[in-house]
């Protein structure tokens, strides 16, 4: 659910900071899961999924802004750097044109679980949701999005579940919230390509 932040944004306003590569790759994706109604925005407005890529060795990231989920063609300034994180104090600290999306802190629980990870993708299918919840790794049904229970409930799956080889994560506490993560974006994708294809 994107335009509802609920974390503590510390956010330094900023011309685009996306290098044209990854923008290109980011873009590339995140345009394809638009047009497959996996990322947008619902009839009230309030948008959906979100799509991330590691800046370096790190944990910093580029995401996303937040509120951009109903716009078809994302620009560089549509995108935000998560420099620092805290997941105890809720709290993001980015920069860039846009605020950081609202689920900032899923994200950064997932490249800091696993150094391997450089690209997170987070969509929304309720098909696939339904039919992959507690098939799969799967958060903790109390853990709402965009929260810092949520963040650690993942930090808990990357110790207590498969999801190092499975590569998704069911979000339990935001129907119809999948997350699929990989080496690179196009493993990322890949991964929730695969589960598409098998339950489709």
């Amino acid at each position: 659910m994107e335009g509802v932040v609920k974390f503590n944004c510390h956010w330094s306003q900023s011309g685009p900071v996306i290098p044209d590569e990854q923008y290109e790759i980011i873009n590339y994706w995140r345009e394809i899961l638009f047009n497959m109604d996996l990322i947008g925005a619902y009839e009230n407005g309030v948008g959906f999924g979100n799509i991330s890529m590691r800046v370096g060795t790190g944990n910093q990231f580029v995401i996303t802004g937040s509120a951009t989920g109903e716009i078809p063609e994302l620009e560089p300034g549509h995108y935000v750097k998560v420099n620092s994180f805290n997941i105890d104090d809720n709290a993001v600290q980015c920069f860039g044109p846009l605020k950081a999306s609202s689920e900032s802190l899923t994200h950064a629980a997932i490249y800091m679980s696993d150094p391997g990870v450089n690209a997170v993708v987070h969509v929304h299918s309720i098909e696939l949701w339904n039919e992959l919840i507690y098939k799969v790794p799967t958060t903790n049904p109390s853990m709402d999005y965009g929260t810092a229970g949520l963040a650690k409930d993942i930090i808990r799956l990357f110790k207590d579940s498969d999801v190092f080889e499975k590569r998704i994560i069911i979000m339990a506490g935001d129907r119809a919230g999948i997350l699929t993560f990989g080496h690179d974006m196009d493993e990322a994708v890949n991964v929730l390509m695969q589960h598409l294809r098998k339950n489709g």
